[in-house]
């Protein structure tokens, strides 16, 4: 079963890809249950990622679909082996939401994270000032333990990208850049961070200017995760106003790849964009002065 006795985004993604393969060889559930000499309902909890596969029965079941590139098999047991695994977001299970966990497992599995945000700095670039600040601007109240706690989170979060763990492309519109949500200082401290950050090799950030026109007005923020050495998008998330919605579906993630080449497209280049940054910031510099 997986951690915590609910499906994980790690088991919903093991089970959505033998239903895909299962489909392909158009075969039944009550077939597949033959395989591994279960019953039907193990097969549909399996494939809802509400029980884990073993690995045996993985095997046995890809043997029967015909899937027999090695790397397909061995990415589908690797999942099944993680979705037992307690990931340290766990022990701060009791300060967040069941959806932001899930966003939380997708990034800590991604080898690539796309990520698109037309007025707020994304988490994984924020500086603690930044977080506190919108944090406490929030139209529902979080208790200061509680901002702490997203705080030691988020400081968790990012160092994956410190570390190099995973390649990370974010397209900033210009208004999180040239419109402060914050105080003017707290925003300078976040543009410089910004700049800091984006120097590292694994890191890339643009600016879709305001030039763009209504692209940037009808793209709402998402995040777009790859988990393999090829960056096919394999989840996306949305923020909205009830929580953090997982879209796993292969229209969706097309509909959103595309998007993401789109805004990307129509941003300025890594090395403009900077330079544009390095412009608000010198800008609100002398304002101050």
């Amino acid at each position: 079963m997986p951690v915590g006795g609910r499906p994980t985004v790690r088991s919903r993604r093991l089970g959505a890809a033998l239903k895909t393969y299962r489909l392909a060889a158009k075969m039944d559930q009550a077939q597949a249950a033959e395989v591994i000499a279960a019953h039907q309902t193990r097969v549909s909890r399996i494939e809802t990622g509400h029980v884990t596969a073993r690995p045996l029965e993985i095997r046995a079941m890809l043997d029967a679909y015909g899937v027999s590139d090695p790397e397909v098999r061995q990415k589908l047991e690797g999942l099944a082996r993680q979705s037992k695994r307690r990931g340290w977001w766990l022990e701060h299970a009791a300060h967040l939401r069941a959806d932001y966990l899930d966003h939380i497992a997708l990034e800590d599995d991604a080898t690539y994270i796309r990520e698109w945000q037309p007025v707020l700095v994304p988490g994984l670039l924020q500086t603690p000032s930044y977080a506190e600040a919108i944090s406490k601007e929030s139209p529902h109240y979080i208790s200061p333990d509680r901002i702490a706690q997203l705080g030691k989170v988020r400081e968790s979060r990012q160092a994956k990208i410190e570390e190099g763990g995973a390649t990370y492309s974010t397209i900033l519109g210009e208004s999180v850049i040239a419109h402060p949500l914050v105080d003017v200082e707290i925003h300078q401290e976040q543009l410089a961070t910004i700049l800091e950050i984006g120097k590292r090799k694994n890191v890339t950030v643009q600016v879709l200017p305001f030039s763009a026109g209504v692209l940037g007005a009808v793209a709402s923020a998402f995040s777009a995760f790859s988990f393999d050495s090829e960056p096919t998008v394999e989840a996306v998330t949305l923020e909205n106003l009830r929580g953090t919605s997982v879209l796993e579906g292969p229209e969706d993630l097309t509909a959103y790849a595309n998007m993401y080449d789109l805004l990307r497209s129509s941003a300025l280049a890594p090395e403009a964009s900077a330079k544009l940054i390095r412009g608000i910031l010198r800008s609100l510099k002398e304002d101050a002065s």
